[in-house]
């Protein structure tokens, strides 16, 4: 797997029970979607680990899963703060008109007048709606509204139309 190609889908956040069962933070909604893709590479500092993904559940407001090769606390101790990707290729496709939060990331975002604003460097999540941060000239949160704010997104082109004024 590239590392253009892959997603943090979550992390290793502590142990569950004795036989090597891994408490998850997960990044994914609904939280327990992570445990779907059988498949993670880890990443900690320099090092990187591929496991398999063997069983899963939601424990309380979290995921633990259990992985292939960990069957015990201290081999489940040793991955610890590590963060869990997938490829973008494990994702099944969205919907017309939705878009992985990974696929809008990098984008240009420029106004209907043209005027380059900057590019994607991440969105938040509110209960009203996503908040897009396009960094550029100043950072600049935007609201993800398809069809009100966000006017098109072409992601073969790698830019996105926004109703917004250079000056807010």
């Amino acid at each position: 797997m590239s590392n253009q190609n892959l997603i943090n889908v979550g992390k290793i956040s502590g142990i569950f029970g004795l036989k090597g069962w891994l408490k998850v933070f997960s990044y994914t909604e609904p939280r327990d979607s992570i445990l779907s893709y059988k498949h993670w590479l880890l990443k900690k500092g320099g090092q990187t680990k591929s496991i398999k993904v063997i069983g899963g559940q939601i424990q309380g407001k979290g995921v633990v899963a259990q992985v292939d090769g960990v069957a015990d606390r201290d081999q489940a101790q040793e991955l610890m703060g590590w963060e869990v990707y997938i490829s973008h290729g494990q994702l099944p496709p969205p919907a017309k008109g939705e878009y992985y939060w990974a696929d809008l990331i990098g984008l240009d975002v420029e106004n209907l007048e043209g005027i380059r604003l900057g590019k994607v460097d991440s969105l938040l999540q509110t209960g009203a709606n996503d908040i897009l941060v396009v960094k550029g000239d100043r950072e600049r949160a935007l609201p993800f509204l398809q069809g009100q704010t966000v006017k098109s997104i072409d992601l073969v082109a790698g830019k996105m139309i926004v109703d917004w004024d250079p000056d807010f």
